[in-house]
């Protein structure tokens, strides 16, 4: 298994049966794909960014109760 991992995995890092350390924190490519180093470095302060999806979510503080918001274009 670990000579089939080693020959067809295509990534940036990988550790097999060793410490998973190695690259340095902002001195060393970690991640991306295969020898490129593009992407987020471990540890960076924008790694956690690349796996998250930003959304907004707002609320309306001002209304009171449990009343159906009205459409401002339709007639009342």
């Amino acid at each position: 298994n670990l000579k089939r991992a080693r020959k067809e995995f295509r990534v940036g890092n990988l550790y097999l049966n060793r410490g998973i350390t190695g690259a340095l924190v902002e001195r060393q490519p970690f991640g991306g794909f295969r020898m490129s180093g593009i992407g987020s470095k471990a540890g960076g302060p924008d790694y956690l960014l690349q796996f998250l999806i930003p959304i907004n979510v707002t609320e309306n503080t001002m209304r009171r109760g449990f009343a159906p918001q009205t459409d401002p274009d339709e007639p009342t």
